[in-house]
C-alpha cells in the first residue's frame, strides 16, 4: 500500500500487478484506489463502524474508474465519512438493501420515486402496466440481485404473441435496473435486461373502408339504443337462466358511444379524448386546448360533427367522458370496442387505427401531408410520411382514366384513344 494524492495522471498511470493493491489518498483519510489484479480499478473508503479501536473496519466500494472521476470519487467518500460521523454505516446499510430486495419492491420504489415524479401520466401508466401485469407476476419474489439474462428473456420469449408488450416489458425491465445502479440497489454495471434481441415490429397502419365505415356507424347507432346482442358460447346457449333472447343485448351509454365517434372525427389518441375537460373546450371557436399530450401542448380543431358530438353529452363532473368516479377520467373503452367491433364484422382493428383512419382520409383527399400533421399534432414532417402513398388522389384518378382507356383498346372494345399526330416541323 502507498499514500499520495488521487488524480486523473496518477489513475491512468496505475498498473496492475500479480495481487490486489490500494493507494490511499494522501489528503483525505480513508479514501482509496483499489487495484485488482485483472486491472480492474475503483475508489473506495474505509472507515470503524463505531467508536473505539474496537470498531469493525467497513470498505464501501463507491464506483469503478471511468464512471466516476477522482474529484467525484472523492466528494462522495466525503459524504460517506460525514455519514458515520453521525452515527450510520454506509457499507452495511447498502448491503442490507442489496440482501432483501424483491424485483417487486425495488419496482415499486421505481415507480414512486423515479417514474412518478419525473414522467409524464401517460409514461407512467404504460410502465405501471408492463410492471405490474408481466414482470412482477413472472419474477416479483427474486431477489433483484440473483435475476439473470436468460429469466428476463424467457418473460420476453413467452409475450411473443404481443410483441411490441414484450419489447415494452424489456424497456421498462431495463430503466428499472439502471435506476437500481445509479441507487447503488444493485452492483455496478448490472442490467439482466440488457443485450436481449428484441422483436422486430411490423408496421400496423389499418384503415377503414367507406364500407367498413358505414357498418362501424350502424354497431355503434346500435349500441346506444337497442344494444348489442350478447355472444354466448355453446355451453351458455342451454342455460335455463338465461334471460330472453329480445333481452340478451348490452346497451352502452352515450358517453362511451361519443368517445368512439370523437376518436375517429379529431384523430386524437385515446388518452387525449378520455382525459378532455370541458373547461379545455372553447366551443365558440371550435378547438380543444389540450394542456399536455404525447408531443406537449396540443390544440385541437373541432369540425362540425365532432362539435355535434360534444354538445350531445350531457355534464356529469370535471370530465366529458368520466368514470365510475365523476372527477376522474374514464379508464378506457375496450368493452365498446370490442362489442362493436365484432358487432361490425371488423378484424384486427385497434382504438388507435381510427386515428390512421382520420389520417389517410385527409391525405386521400389532396389536403396535404403538412395540414394533415398539424391536425394530428405530429411535430416531425417524418411522422406524417406514413401517409404519403396516399397523398395522390388527382394522380391516382388520372391513372385510373389512363388504365381504363387502354384496357378497353387491348380488349377490342370501343375506346376513346385518340392517335397522335404527327409533330409539324418549321419545314412542314
Amino acid at each position: 500500500m502507498t499514500e499520495q494524492r488521487i488524480t486523473k495522471r496518477l489513475v491512468d498511470s496505475v498498473v496492475p500487478t500479480g495481487s490486489e493493491f490500494t493507494i490511499w489518498d494522501s489528503d483525505l483519510t480513508g479514501f482509496g484506489l483499489r487495484v485488482r489484479p485483472n486491472g480492474a480499478r475503483s475508489y473506495v473508503v474505509v472507515y470503524r463502524a463505531g467508536a473505539g479501536r474496537k470498531a469493525p473496519v467497513r470498505k464501501l466500494t463507491l464506483g469503478a474508474v471511468g464512471k466516476l472521476t477522482p474529484d467525484e470519487a472523492r466528494h462522495f467518500a466525503r459524504q460517506a465519512i460525514g455519514a458515520v460521523a453521525h452515527g450510520h454505516d454506509p457499507a452495511t446499510e447498502k448491503a442490507n438493501s442489496r440482501k432483501g430486495l424483491t424485483i417487486t419492491e425495488l419496482g415499486e420504489m421505481f415507480l414512486d420515486e423515479h417514474v412518478r415524479p419525473k414522467r409524464k401520466a401517460s409514461t407512467t401508466a404504460s410502465y405501471t402496466h408492463a410492471l405490474q401485469s408481466h414482470l412482477f407476476p413472472a419474477l416479483g419474489k427474486m431477489k433483484a440481485e440473483r435475476v439473470t439474462r436468460a429469466m428476463v428473456a424467457r418473460l420476453h420469449l413467452q409475450l411473443e404473441l404481443t410483441p411490441g408488450m414484450a419489447n415494452y416489458v424489456l424497456a421498462a425491465t431495463s430503466s428499472m435496473f439502471t435506476f437500481a445502479q445509479k441507487r447503488g440497489l444493485v452492483p455496478e454495471e448490472f442490467n439482466p435486461a440488457s443485450r436481449i434481441e428484441k422483436y422486430r415490429l411490423q408496421s400496423r397502419e389499418r384503415f377503414l373502408t367507406v364500407e367498413e365505415l358505414e357498418r362501424l356507424g350502424d354497431a355503434l347507432r346500435e349500441a346506444e339504443t337497442v344494444g348489442i346482442p350478447w355472444e354466448l358460447g355453446e355451453s351458455k346457449v342451454q342455460s335455463k337462466h338465461l334471460p330472453k333472447t329480445e333481452n340478451r343485448r348490452t346497451v352502452f351509454s352515450p358517453s362511451a358511444v361519443g368517445a368512439v365517434r370523437l376518436l375517429l372525427l379529431t384523430g386524437c389518441r385515446l388518452r387525449e379524448v378520455l382525459h378532455i375537460k370541458w373547461d379545455q373546450i372553447d366551443f365558440d371557436r371550435g378547438m380543444i386546448f389540450l394542456p399536455d399530450s404525447k408531443t406537449g401542448k396540443k390544440p385541437v380543431v373541432l369540425n362540425a360533427p365532432a362539435l355535434a358530438v360534444l354538445a350531445s353529452i350531457i355534464r356529469a363532473g370535471s370530465y366529458v367522458f368520466p368514470g365510475d368516479d365523476l372527477e376522474q377520467p374514464r379508464h378506457d373503452l375496450k368493452k365498446i370496442w370490442d362489442a362493436v367491433t365484432r358487432r361490425a364484422g371488423l378484424e384486427r382493428v385497434r382504438i388507435h387505427d381510427l386515428r390512421h383512419t382520420f389520417a389517410s382520409y385527409g391525405a386521400g383527399g389532396g389536403l396535404g401531408l403538412p395540414i394533415v400533421g398539424k391536425l394530428l399534432g405530429h411535430t416531425q414532417a417524418a411522422t406524417t410520411q406514413r401517409y404519403a402513398h396516399l397523398d395522390a388522389d388527382p394522380v391516382r384518378r388520372a391513372s385510373e382514366t389512363i388504365g381504363k382507356t387502354i384496357s378497353a383498346a387491348l380488349d377490342g372494345k370501343n375506346s376513346e384513344v385518340a392517335p397522335l399526330r404527327p409533330r409539324l416541323t418549321s419545314a412542314d
